[in-house]
């Protein structure tokens, strides 16, 4: 097949893209430049978007032996993940850039170009697996595993996918790559947001979205226990930087458990307060053949996070997941991704973004 390889400059990408030239596929590597001005995002040799990373990638690509170009995708990537970021941050949601990125930018924008090409398959770094009747399924490395982040390909965009290193744990691929002379061997993995260059979150919604001054409200007694300069700095569950003014009586931390962007209000309490065991979500994408009803399945809310039983229902507008054992601190705007757990729990079935999760035990159901 003609392949088009997504180098990000990182170990996994240039190792899935010398595969893909050791399978006997046709292969043209290609970097995502997704920033105007480079230097906004964040710099040093840490495996995506920055000038050291485009320079890494090339070197990769000669190594390799195949054809390099490098794509401008800064406008696209720019409207559709960091204007959705800040988007979902002024509306009191969690957004995943990461995942964003997968739907809107590496698997619709660049599929899309490369298809137009004539190329029949794009080849990521991603540590997943297609199965042999064509379903997502889990990396071999749970550890590594990036099928939560996948999970909003469509079934068209899966079929033209390829995803070398999801039968290989990652100490591996470093082995492989110093052995194909690759001089991203020991590079460091990336795990920042690429698009804020200091790791300074909060401060990159405030250049933005500005400052507003707002309350900080204990949720059980409604007592003000402290202020803050925009409802935007906060995320459900979280626990540090609450700038409280005094402790709790119990001696216990308080945690983040919702965020009012119209008041600009945001309320805390103790973890417990946190629980949920019901989780409903937008329109979901399917991966494998879509269900009705109410089903089994296993359901995982972050990536890299714990799996959970639950009987999924597919409603009207959504999915509900009703969990077996609680979760604590659910965001809205994470994904949740549903899981077969009649494929050994690796067979990814659908996704759909967060919307409301409640307890059914405080609400007395």
């Amino acid at each position: 097949m003609r392949v088009l390889a997504a180098m990000s400059g990182g170990v996994d990408s240039a190792v899935a893209a010398a595969r893909a030239v050791e399978a006997g596929h046709d292969v043209t590597g290609v970097h995502l430049a997704l920033s105007k001005n480079p230097q906004t995002y964040r710099t040093g040799a840490r495996g995506c978007c920055t000038i050291e990373d485009s320079r890494d990638a090339r070197r990769a690509a000669d190594v390799i032996g195949i054809p390099f170009y490098v794509w401008d995708m800064a406008e696209r990537f720019h409207e559709d993940v960091v204007e959705d970021f800040y988007a979902e941050y002024a509306n009191g949601r969690t957004p995943n850039p990461c995942l964003r990125c997968n739907e809107k930018i590496k698997f619709a924008a660049v599929l899309d170009r490369a298809m137009a090409l004539g190329f029949d398959a794009v080849a990521t770094g991603h540590y997943a697996r297609k199965g042999e009747d064509g379903l997502l399924r889990r990396a071999v490395d749970p550890g590594k595993d990036q099928s939560y982040v996948l999970a909003v390909l469509t079934p068209a965009q899966l079929a033209h996918s390829m995803f070398p290193l999801g039968d290989t744990p990652k100490d591996q691929v470093r082995v492989e790559a110093e052995i194909r002379g690759l001089a991203v061997a020991r590079k460091p993995d990336s795990h920042d947001i690429c698009f804020i260059a200091d790791g300074d979150t909060a401060g990159f919604l405030k250049n933005r979205l500005g400052s507003a001054a707002g309350d900080i409200v204990d949720q059980a007694t409604g007592e003000v226990l402290g202020s803050h300069d925009g409802s935007h700095q906060f995320t459900v569950g979280q626990r540090h930087g609450l700038g409280l003014k005094r402790p709790a009586a119990d001696g216990r931390p308080r945690y983040v458990l919702s965020i009012t962007p119209v008041d600009n209000r945001v309320e805390v309490g103790p973890r417990e307060a946190l629980r949920v065991d019901r989780i409903r979500t937008g329109k979901p994408v399917w991966l494998a053949p879509e269900r009705t009803g109410t089903f089994a399945a296993e359901v995982q809310l972050r990536a890299h996070g714990e799996v959970y039983p639950a009987a999924v229902t597919v409603e009207d507008d959504g999915l509900s997941a009703r969990l077996h054992k609680p979760a604590f601190g659910v965001a809205a705007g994470q994904a949740l991704v549903v899981y077969d757990p009649d494929a050994e729990g690796d067979a990814v079935l659908a996704s759909g973004t967060i919307d409301a999760s409640e307890s059914l035990e405080a609400a007395g159901v």
